[in-house]
């Protein structure tokens, strides 16, 4: 018997284990390390280095962002908790994971604010990482919680950009 997952009994969410931000965090450390060892400078001139730091600040100011709109639609941000609503307005109408595009931006900002290819390439195989270990799993389930609404959203925007 297939379990309803509109039910209280939905309590697990994606069931996703692993908290998306801890993987681009520990690619960017893993990148960084490498370049500490097999330097592969971008040749990022001393002015631009700061558009690194834009480009950071930026991520971070949508993440924030898309965080109050998951507070404020009183729907969970962290992908082992139920989804109450499908958010797919604003940002949501272009990318059905912005946050994860967010996320993206951060290494590359930080690669190009530390002149270092690795740390700017990190956000390649976190981005593949995340959509097969977390994206796949919250597509799954929001498929099966919420049916032909989640579909025709699904049908309409993209997964990334």
């Amino acid at each position: 018997m297939e379990e309803n997952l509109n039910s209280d009994k939905d309590e697990k969410g994606a069931a996703v284990r692993f908290p998306p931000p801890l993987i681009f965090i520990l690619l960017i450390l893993l990148a960084y390390e490498i370049h500490y060892f097999y330097p592969v400078n971008l040749g990022v001139v001393i002015g631009l280095k700061y558009a690194g730091v834009v480009i950071v600040l930026f991520a971070l100011g949508l993440i924030f962002y898309i965080s109050r709109i998951f507070t404020k639609v009183e729907t969970n941000i962290e992908p082992w908790k139920p989804t109450t609503t499908i958010i797919s307005t604003g940002l949501f109408a272009y990318s059905r994971n912005p946050i994860y595009v967010a996320f993206c931006l951060v290494p590359i900002g930080m690669g190009i604010f530390l002149n270092s290819f690795w740390v700017l390439c990190s956000f390649l195989p976190s981005a593949f990482i995340v959509n097969f270990v977390v994206v796949k799993k919250e597509e799954a389930y929001l498929e099966k919680k919420f049916g032909a609404e989640y579909q025709q959203y699904k049908n309409r925007v993209r997964r990334w950009l």
